[in-house]
């Protein structure tokens, strides 16, 4: 007998007897033996990597900053600029320097106050220097040739003239009492400023020499009275054993007489202290004690 079967066919996912892709399972020893394998090839690979690979293309190589980097941060940041004061102080001169602080003082007149209150005192040295430089530049603008004496020399040097007479009267209460409290402080400057008068020419022309006698004039009466405040100092000690009557009788011959009013300050000065003038000492000039004895009796000069 023919029996004709039917077969329905169900969805594949009505069937419960679908089977799995097949799989290969391994042991686990298996496995790890594979990647312990495979471990070991790919170690051994980038051992070799490294073993051929160049120094620069290292890990610690490539960690390291670029220099060129650095490079361009610095130009970026150039730009110009003025220079730092001080640097900028260092390269003005002297008389670049003084005109600057000048200029500056007299537009704030506080800190020209508080330069004059703090800067170091002018000492005699540096200050007799500075008239050597007028003096110099007095000299030097003198004309080739022809009297020095001349109007037309005096006309040249007129401008430096002045600038040095200036100079002088400017210097000169700076060293004088009550500002100055030493008297040999003041007796020394007083000496080396009137060197600079006696250098000072004779003009042919009677008019062009009233700026050198009226100089004469005013240091006179410098020098009377630094020889009454040394007169009241120690007894007058600084006068007595400085020999400043020599020096002070030799001022006024070489200013023919201009400085009159300083040797009759010191006359009366080494009169009243007379009685307690010293002997001179064992080799003393006796043309010292001779100039000394004519101050005091009043001959000297007559």
């Amino acid at each position: 007998m023919n029996v004709h079967q039917n077969f329905t066919t169900a969805p594949p996912h009505l069937l419960n007897n679908r089977i799995s892709p097949t799989r290969n399972i391994l042991s686990p020893s298996s496995a790890m033996t594979g990647r312990k394998r495979k471990a070991d090839d790919d170690g051994s690979g980038i051992d070799e990597d490294r073993m051929s690979a160049s120094p620069s293309a290292s890990p610690a190589m490539l960690a390291r900053p670029l220099p060129r980097h650095m490079t361009k941060r610095m130009r970026s940041n150039i730009s110009g600029r003025p220079l730092p004061l001080p640097r900028l102080l260092e390269t003005l001169s002297a008389d670049e320097m003084r005109n600057l602080l000048q200029s500056i003082c007299q537009r704030h007149p506080d800190i020209g106050n508080e330069v004059v209150s703090t800067a170091p005192r002018p000492s005699i040295q540096s200050t007799l220097e500075v008239l050597a430089k007028y003096e110099s530049a007095f000299q030097a603008a003198f004309p080739f040739g022809g009297r020095s004496s001349s109007d037309y020399a005096f006309n040249r040097v007129k401008q430096q003239l002045t600038e040095l007479l200036e100079s002088l009267k400017d210097f000169t209460p700076h060293f004088l009492p009550p500002y100055e409290q030493q008297p040999a402080t003041s007796l020394d400057f007083l000496d080396g400023a009137t060197e600079v008068i006696h250098r000072l020419p004779d003009w042919d022309t009677y008019q062009h020499n009233r700026h050198k006698q009226e100089a004469y004039e005013e240091m006179a009466k410098a020098w009377a009275m630094v020889i009454r405040e040394a007169a009241k100092k120690a007894g007058g000690i600084q006068l007595l054993h400085g020999g400043w009557d020599q020096k002070i009788a030799k001022h006024n011959e070489a200013s023919g007489g201009r400085m009159q009013e300083a040797v009759n300050e010191l006359r009366g000065s080494l009169g009243w202290m007379g009685a307690n003038v010293p002997n001179p000492a064992a080799g003393a000039s006796a043309d010292a004690m001779s100039i000394r004895q004519q101050l005091l009796s009043g001959s000297y000069g007559a």
